[in-house]
């Protein structure tokens, strides 16, 4: 069991130094290309806060735990809407992006869905599903990035953020950080699996909790330092493109490598998931704020969620 948590402990720690590497180094090449904030979020920040979430989705896929692998990317995206936007809520309450609300919460309702019909049509996400929810992903990414060079253009937009450095080091964080990702996956799935199997719980509880609120972390971080320095754009963005990402590029990426089963995931899980979507809506456009009360209710929702999951 020792050996578990060590396992455990370790590869979090490189999975989250790995993604700050990525997202830092991505993130400099992205705002030296002229992208605006809130596109940086939705994109390039989430994809790599999300590369913890992809790393292990397919190490547990090819290692034949797919219940492990889809239980990581619904677990993942309740986590990202009722924790880290509850807390960074209740650390500041973010100024929420009009096209977020009009734009990006719908489609991740709608991706929602997709993945979600896929699910529990036929025996699960067969390989030409997975292909189809990446080239939704293409598409999506295709058009955020025209709309975001469209609108930085109308307005002039300068990146708020100063890059430093050179590209090649920018690029050398990138790799340095997808290496890191790598490694880190195959030790946290191996000890994740390891110490929660010795307690006797199912790989739908091991995904659905420890393997998704660990491959979070990169995204808790991201988003309480940047709702600390009052990047409010950032930290809505990251989590609204993270769960797009899990979605499309981690469901997608997965499936075309292993066919993927629901296994142990029901329909109250992918309920949670939906739901928590949902009701972020109303909560965005009241004042296109999310205040420090809602982000309190988040975070019930998903207390309330852990208590009935739990047994």
């Amino acid at each position: 069991m020792f050996s578990e948590i060590l396992f455990l402990l370790l590869g979090l720690t490189i999975l989250t130094v790995g993604a700050e590497f990525l997202v830092r180094g991505a993130t400099s090449i992205a705002l030296r290309l002229g992208l605006s904030e809130i596109l940086v979020g939705l994109t390039v920040v989430a994809f790599g806060t999300s590369a913890p979430e992809l790393a292990v989705s397919i190490k547990a896929a090819l290692g034949g735990q797919g219940t492990i692998a889809v239980g990581n990317i619904v677990g993942s995206n309740i986590f990202n809407i009722g924790v880290i936007l509850g807390l960074a809520a209740l650390v500041c309450p973010l100024v929420v992006h009009l096209g977020v609300v009009r734009k990006d919460m719908p489609l991740v309702i709608g991706f929602s869905l997709i993945f979600i019909l896929f699910l529990f049509t036929g025996s699960g996400i067969a390989r030409w599903e997975g292909v189809l929810l990446f080239l939704l992903l293409t598409g999506y990414l295709g058009w955020s990035f025209y709309a975001g060079k469209r609108e930085a253009a109308g307005a002039d937009l300068i990146p708020t953020v100063n890059t430093g450095g050179s590209m090649t080091g920018s690029i050398s964080f990138v790799v340095g950080g997808l290496v890191m990702l790598v490694f880190g996956a195959r030790l946290f799935v191996d000890g994740a699996v390891g110490f929660a199997r010795g307690l006797g719980w199912s790989e739908a509880v091991i995904g659905l909790t420890i393997v998704s609120a660990g491959t979070s972390m990169p995204e808790l971080a991201t988003s309480i330092v940047a709702s600390l320095k009052r990047q409010t754009d950032i930290a809505i963005g990251n989590v609204v493109g993270s769960n797009i990402f899990n979605l499309l590029c981690i469901g997608g990426i997965t499936a075309t490598i292993h066919p993927l089963s629901p296994g142990g995931i029901g329909w109250i899980d992918l309920g949670v998931m939906l739901g928590t979507s949902l009701i972020l809506i109303p909560f965005m456009r009241s004042g296109f704020r999310l205040n420090r009360w809602e982000g309190g209710v988040l975070l019930a929702i998903y207390t309330c969620y852990l208590w009935v999951l739990w047994p």
